[in-house]
């Protein structure tokens, strides 16, 4: 298993000889035997290329004209906001609220809506008997942190304590805000049961685009959706509404194609690195899925202020990706051994040198892919100094300990073991999930907010972090596993299942996915009982809501042309 990542902080002894040690002989017959070991998978092309080299959604002056406006609906929606503040109407700030944050602007308006969320939880009695409006706020409150009892919604229940509704509205509310539920709430469980069976029954009787709502609805509530993925489908949604507000609407729109701007100028700088990184590699084993990885940081972090952020990410991350190739599937056991020292020993390198001694012995395609991570992550720890980031020396570290981390399930590749149970299995399998990596480097790049306790809590997997991972790998595991068993690869958490309990797949993934349901009510109580600023938890959670929609369906970072409408709705067409 990994070290724990706080001894990172300390310097560790010199692994030199031990790569040595481990290295083949070169042009020994060894080599041959190598060669037939790499059978690569036939991973389907990147559906992007170089597009993005030449895309441009918009001129200089049609942007610039943008900016403009939408400074002036900025204001014109603040207005809005601020007489909502002063309006004694509890369900005008609530909706207003829910508006803001789906249609993708309420990032704007932090404070203004913290204002309102403190001042709703303080009014215990604004919602009557209106199970719509008892739910909203409910689901509003506890999404932003505020504790709230479920027993708000046991006035709604009859003597046998069956809910009591057919009102379309009340019991989308209600779904949508049972979801926010701690272990051991069963009246939020019971609450899940009746608004789904009810939901079901109602969707062939609904015009379609209220049976559209309900499906993606009973899909993926509200609390797990992807930002950036609900702000471009909510948008023609709130269009189509009676009561839209024009200012909020046109508002919208010009915020979403300004940051789709933005998102492609990214992508285009991303484009070149790509490019010469794959120049100057051989990466035959691995996916090429760039835009797909910018796409999957956007989902963390969205807004403007972090667009080096996801440039960083996006590079770093598509190391880890590789990594994941490379171990999983390619390498075999001595190359692993030696390119997993090579990389720990780097580690402590304080002059940012790459060891000759070290890459002499590695295969060609082995040196090559060394050499050129090691490049990508030391442009970026100068880039962090030269921003004055107190935490620049640690990006490097979290990316090779993932490649540690991979390496310690390279011993259950090669004898073909499967754990005895998945809580065995997610004791090294959490770890090489990435996401204590991921949600550290987005933690790096967030300012001031992220002190060095903030960071050696995060590395310490604590509990919110672990339901993270646990929600990416086994979600990962369930769509991937009959793919993936195809092939040599490490046992998944979907056959330990099926081991621990002599069941079939079936049944497996039905007790996998109670694990996951109890993975996100732990992330609930944490955030509920925040012990470090919402704003941060905020962020880990992103990363379990981007988990969930890769791997709703399908393994869509594999499986990359099931993005395909999706990436194109958000970096291509203008709305």
């Amino acid at each position: 298993m990994c070290q724990s990542f706080v001894h990172l902080y300390k310097a560790t002894e010199d692994v030199r000889s031990e790569v040595n040690h481990m290295a083949p002989a070169n042009g020994s017959h060894e080599d041959e035997v190598v060669a037939d070991l790499h059978k690569p998978r036939p991973y389907t092309p990147s559906p992007w290329g170089d597009f993005f080299l030449n895309h441009n959604p918009c001129s200089q002056s049609q942007y610039l004209a943008m900016k403009h406006m939408a400074t002036i609906k900025k204001e014109q929606v603040r207005k809005i906001i601020l007489d909502a503040k002063s309006s004694s109407d509890l369900v005008v700030k609530m909706e207003l609220i829910d508006t803001l944050e789906r249609i993708g602007v309420a990032y704007h308006y932090h404070e203004d809506i913290n204002e309102i969320l403190r001042d709703m939880h303080s009014d215990e009695q604004g919602t009557g008997d209106d199970l719509h409006m008892t739910a909203m706020r409910f689901y509003l409150l506890r999404k932003h942190g505020y504790h709230i009892s479920p027993n708000v919604f046991r006035k709604f229940r009859d003597d046998q304590g069956n809910f009591v509704s057919d009102d379309l509205d009340s019991l989308l509310a209600l779904y949508n805000a049972a979801y926010l539920r701690d272990r051991g709430e069963e009246l939020l469980d019971d609450a899940i049961v009746f608004t789904k069976s009810h939901l079901l029954c109602m969707l062939e009787h609904l015009d379609s685009q209220l049976a559209e709502e309900v499906e993606c609805t009973l899909e993926t509530p509200h609390f797990r959706r992807v930002e950036r993925v609900e702000t471009r489908r909510y948008i023609p949604v709130y269009e189509m509404k009676a009561t839209r507000n024009e200012h909020i609407l046109e508002f919208a729109k010009l915020d979403f194609n300004i940051l789709q701007t933005l998102y492609c100028k990214e992508l285009k700088d991303l484009t070149i690195w790509w490019k010469d990184f794959q120049t100057q590699t051989d990466l035959q084993f691995a996916r090429d899925r760039m835009v797909e990885m910018h796409f999957w940081m956007l989902g963390v972090v969205y807004e403007p202020q972090y667009s080096y952020s996801r440039i960083m990410l996006t590079k770093l991350v598509m190391i880890v990706s590789l990594f994941d190739d490379l171990y999983d599937n390619y390498s075999t056991t001595e190359e692993s051994n030696i390119f997993t020292a090579a990389m720990e020993r780097y580690t402590h390198f304080l002059n940012h040198m790459w060891d000759e001694q070290v890459v002499e012995h590695f295969p060609a395609y082995l040196k090559s892919l060394y050499i050129n991570i090691l490049n990508t992550t030391n442009v970026i720890d100068e880039e962090l100094k030269h921003q004055k980031n107190m935490h620049a020396g640690l990006a490097k570290k979290l990316v090779i300990d993932v490649a540690k981390c991979y390496h310690a399930e390279v011993k259950w590749r090669d004898e073909h073991y499967v754990p005895t149970s998945v809580e065995e299995h997610l004791q090294i399998s959490v770890r090489s999930s990435a996401c204590m990596q991921i949600i550290s480097l987005v933690f790096i790049t967030m300012g001031d907010i992220t002190t060095r306790e903030v960071l050696e809590w995060a590395l310490t997997y604590p509990k919110i972090i672990k339901c993270v991972c646990i929600v990416g790998r086994i979600g990962n595991d369930m769509v991937s596993h009959e793919r993936e068993q195809l092939s040599e690869h490490v046992a998944s958490t979907v056959q330990t299942c099926t081991k621990e309990h002599g069941i079939t797949v079936v049944e497996a993934n039905e007790k996998l996915k109670v694990i996951i349901e109890e993975a996100w009510m732990d992330i609930v109580h944490e955030c509920l009982h925040k012990e470090h600023p919402m704003e941060l938890l905020e962020k880990v959670t992103d990363l379990a809501r981007t988990m969930d929609f890769m791997y709703k369906r399908e393994d869509a970072y594999t499986l990359s042309f099931s993005l395909k409408e999706t990436l194109t709705s958000l970096y291509v067409n203008f709305i």
